[in-house]
């Protein structure tokens, strides 16, 4: 499966409220208090891209320390995966209580409205707003402690300022991702996005370690950077859990690439992009056996 959202701009892949650090100090990392091993502090959570292929999405996560998830979208492409949605559902839909049960999910941040298309979702953000109101007024069996509108920020989008008004609609706490696709350096990043995006809502800095568009070390400086400006309550961290694939297409990461990542971002809240689709039960043993 190719991801979309998460990097969908790339063309490839991957891509809070009283005070703004109240509203979204929601973590710490899993197994922080007392004395676990290292591999169960290694991530504070996984993503997961819902499609039509993975509606049960199935792994030990929390091995690693896994208890948050992010869950991209609960509607894409004018189809919902949750009963009741405002477009119509999808054939098969998630069985939202058993995923509640999962120790990887004791936590959710829920995805609201997107398209696959970044450009598409781009075009249709008020569309997407007024449709993930909707969603967000929708029970659920999941324990949500935010929600993450899923049109990707970077600073080629020169249009991204008039977003901010928009997402007054939405309810707090409230995450959006940004990645840097033109490389134009940790500070202009941070810069760019602290003069328009409303204090009250946080961030998920992709790495683009996945698709090789910078290494994990320079990643975590741009990490570093964004927290300095942003405050350490609103920056988290996705990190790319796969690699091209020779002929098209993407594979897991293996422990060992996947290490890297993880070690370059100790003491950051990480999430893996995306546990169903990237991070099967050998990677995850692996990284147990030798963190």
């Amino acid at each position: 499966m190719k991801p979309t959202l998460l990097m969908s701009s790339r063309r490839t892949v991957l891509r809070l409220g009283a005070a703004a650090g109240a509203a979204l100090a929601l973590w710490p990392l899993a197994g922080c208090q007392g004395g676990p091993r290292m591999a169960e502090k290694m991530i504070a959570g996984t993503v997961w891209q819902p499609d039509n292929q993975t509606l049960e999405p199935k792994g030990s996560w929390e091995r690693l320390g896994a208890r948050i998830l992010l869950v991209q979208w609960t509607a894409v492409d004018d189809v919902s995966f949750v009963a009741d949605g405002p477009w119509p559902p999808a054939t098969k839909l998630p069985d939202w209580e058993a995923i509640a049960r999962q120790p990887w999910a004791q936590e959710v941040i829920l995805g609201l409205a997107g398209r696959s298309d970044e450009t598409a979702a781009r075009a249709d953000a008020a569309g997407l707003v007024a449709v993930s109101e909707q969603l967000a007024r929708l029970p659920t069996p999941l324990n949500v402690v935010g929600w993450y509108f899923p049109v990707e920020l970077d600073s080629s989008w020169q249009d991204a300022v008039q977003l901010g008004p928009l997402l007054a609609r939405l309810p707090r706490p409230l995450w959006l991702s940004l990645y840097d696709s033109a490389n134009i350096g940790a500070h202009l990043l941070a810069e760019w996005v602290d003069r328009w995006l409303p204090p009250d809502i946080g961030i998920f800095f992709q790495d683009g370690v996945g698709v090789h568009a910078r290494t994990a070390a320079v990643a975590r400086e741009h990490a570093d950077v964004l927290i300095g400006r942003l405050g350490r309550a609103r920056v988290r961290v996705i990190a790319e859990a796969f690699r091209p694939q020779p002929g098209g297409g993407f594979r897991p990461a293996t422990a060992d690439e996947l290490r890297v990542q993880l070690v370059a971002y100790e003491g950051l809240p990480v999430y893996l992009f995306d546990g169903p689709h990237y991070v099967p039960e050998a990677v995850v043993n692996a990284l147990v056996l030798n963190p």
